[in-house]
């Protein structure tokens, strides 16, 4: 097997900004993988949150071409030396299309769900003033998009999402402080504002009495990102949250993926599938398990000027799969 990469970057339509950073462009890296003339892909995006950029990226790339070549597809994941999970989530992309092309089969049944339906995708507006974020929220629900998620953590939040409820009063909200809030702040927050419809880690990773303690106190799902990065992490959130967002890029892929909503599934806890910002190929393997969410943010695409990729739909919020062999994206 051989592999190769190509790296080229992201711009995105307009800045991004939630509590930690603003987002105006990404680098990534696709990866590519050859066996017995079929062809795999993934993505692997550049994040400074993960520690990621190109050189380290094409570094570690480098050294694992030669255990790439020395194994078939199928016993890839088992071979490969320790990665960091964005890296990880791209070679697992590449190999799972790999194989579903090979079978002549979309992902979705390689990984055993043998049915998929077009499922809404919320759309992220970042911190902004009250006027132009109902503005935007206006303009999404107007395009079709029934699910917002906002970014709070901004001086201005409770006027911002009760804006945002003005201008668009049936979409289903998700508010994301991205860890900027505290457990206090987000119980006075959510009692001034109107209802919605889940709240994702409100403060920084690692407070597990304080996630227990607002649990006890929060009138809406409460929802651990940063949190939930492995299936064990999964395991000691068990009555301290409501559900848990798996991202592939924070977790390693598909297949580690499956082993989270498992164990989330067995905790009695909710899924959320997000993303980060990135093409149709990078978000595509999530897409093919929305089966097992309860709430969908995978608008990374969504979010860019020019999207290299094509095949997932979504500017009308509803995610479309076309049913072709493996990922089933397609250059654009």
């Amino acid at each position: 097997m051989k592999l190769s990469w190509h790296v080229y970057g992201l711009d995105l339509r307009t800045p991004l900004r939630i509590s930690r950073s603003v987002t105006t462009r990404r680098d990534a890296v696709r990866v590519v993988l050859e066996h017995d003339g079929f062809r795999g892909h993934g993505e692997v995006v550049t994040s400074v949150f993960y520690d990621l950029d190109v050189p380290r990226i094409v570094e570690l790339l480098t050294e694992a071409a030669p255990v790439v070549s020395a194994v078939d597809p199928e016993d890839l994941l088992a071979a490969l030396p320790p990665l960091p999970p964005g890296v990880l989530a791209a070679l697992d992309a590449a190999v799972h299309d790999l194989l579903a092309v090979r079978a002549g089969i979309p992902l979705y049944s390689l990984v055993g769900d043998p049915q998929w339906t077009d499922v809404p995708t919320a759309f992220t507006i970042g911190i902004g003033d009250p006027r132009s974020c109902a503005a935007q929220a206006a303009e999404l629900t107007g395009r079709g998009f029934s699910v917002l998620k906002v970014k709070v953590g901004g001086p201005d939040d409770v006027a911002t999402v009760r804006a945002v409820r003005e201008a668009a009063p049936d979409a289903r909200l998700i508010l994301d402080p991205n860890g900027g809030w505290t457990a206090e702040q987000a119980v006075r927050v959510l009692e001034e504002l109107p209802a919605v419809d889940a709240l994702e880690q409100p403060f920084p990773p690692g407070r597990f009495d304080e996630l227990a303690w607002l649990r006890e106190r929060c009138p809406v799902p409460l929802v651990a990102d940063e949190d939930a990065a492995t299936a064990d992490d999964v395991k000691a959130l068990a009555g301290l949250v409501d559900g848990v967002n798996v991202k592939l890029a924070k977790c390693g892929g598909i297949a580690k993926a499956r082993e989270i909503i498992d164990t989330a599934r067995d905790a009695d806890l909710d899924v959320m599938l997000g993303c980060l910002v990135a093409s149709s190929l990078g978000i595509a393997p999530a897409v093919h398990l929305t089966s097992h969410a309860r709430w969908v943010d995978l608008d990374g695409h969504l979010l860019l000027a020019r999207d290299p990729w094509q095949g997932l739909g979504g500017e009308d919020g509803t995610l479309r799969l076309t049913g072709a062999p493996g990922l089933g994206v397609v250059p654009r």
